[in-house]
């Protein structure tokens, strides 16, 4: 199988433009100074995200999955640790799944 020329091009160039958007956004924010306000909404935006992003997901789940973010909220909230978090939510999830829910 033989890669075609126009495409392994465009994957490149892709590539460089997903590059160039990212490191801009970089090159703007050092030489821009940025208002306290603008400076913490970049600071805190990853976690709303991330809750609406989950908030989504578990809107198209069962309940079994409702049940087991519970405890992975409650991990995250106590130790701060988005990894355990992860394997609590997933071990409550295997749980609830062998008792038949």
């Amino acid at each position: 199988m033989t890669m075609r020329w126009d495409v392994t091009l465009a994957i490149i160039a892709m590539g460089v433009v997903t590059y160039l958007c990212r490191a801009g956004g970089y090159a703007v924010l050092r030489a821009v100074q940025t208002p306290p306000f603008i400076d913490a909404l970049l600071r805190n935006l990853p976690a709303p995200l991330f809750a609406a992003y989950v908030a989504i997901a578990l809107s198209k789940q069962d309940l079994a999955a409702a049940l087991a973010s519970i405890p992975c909220a409650a991990a995250h909230a106590k130790w701060g640790n988005f990894g355990l978090s992860i394997v609590v939510g997933v071990a409550a999830m295997a749980a609830l799944r062998w008792a038949g829910m």
